[in-house]
């Protein structure tokens, strides 16, 4: 299916990783959407899942839900973050899969990048790595995942179905997705499709 919205695919992804790198280097700021330790109790991430991540990882969390929400992650499992930022949600994954398990968690803004190996180091774990990439492109081989979460991050990507070919791509025979995001169920008007500020707030 061809995408028929028209917009500028780079100047979206140009004002996203503008947006998610103030999220990165000036969490206090304050911005549209919630953050950091509110936005996890808001969302039920367990106190103590969230008292155990370093500063850096909970300030600049920016979520919709909770992907754990929809069951624990298996020991020893490899498991996939699309988009996952200063790497809240890779961390309680790390943590969840053990040291026979494997977290690589794909973003393309490099301030969320860079703090997310911060605060791997951080936390001394060596099952988690961070990677540049696009969801539409996932720097990943097929069928080498077993889980994919994400949390509020398709809903940026204007191609949802190639999204979706690229989460299967890299899934697993029998793998699972675990995916919080927004949904709307009415039809979109095609000039707010088309109105960048809108995907960007």
């Amino acid at each position: 299916m061809t995408l028929q919205v028209k917009l500028d695919i780079e100047k979206l992804r140009s004002e996203i990783q503008l947006k998610y790198k103030e999220v990165a280097t000036t969490p206090e700021k304050g911005f549209h959407f919630h953050t950091g330790r509110p936005l996890a109790r808001m969302l039920e991430y367990p106190d103590a899942w969230v008292d155990a991540l370093p500063k850096g990882a909970v300030e600049s969390f920016a979520g919709v839900g909770n992907p754990f929400s929809l069951g624990p992650l298996p020991m020893g499992a490899t498991v996939l973050d699309v988009g996952s930022g200063a790497g809240f949600d890779s961390l309680i994954a790390a943590q969840q899969v053990g040291s026979a398990g494997r977290v690589i968690g794909v973003d393309m803004t490099d301030e969320m990048l860079a703090k997310a190996a911060v605060n791997a180091r951080a936390m001394g774990l060596t099952n988690v790595e961070f990677k540049k990439g696009l969801v539409e492109e996932l720097p990943l081989p097929d069928a080498s995942v077993d889980v994919v979460i994400s949390n509020g991050v398709i809903n940026l990507v204007p191609d949802k179905e190639q999204a979706y070919r690229e989460v299967y791509r890299v899934l697993r025979p029998g793998g699972r997705i675990q995916i919080a995001d927004v949904v709307v169920q009415q039809e979109v008007p095609q000039d707010s499709k088309e109105d960048i500020s809108l995907w960007t707030g």
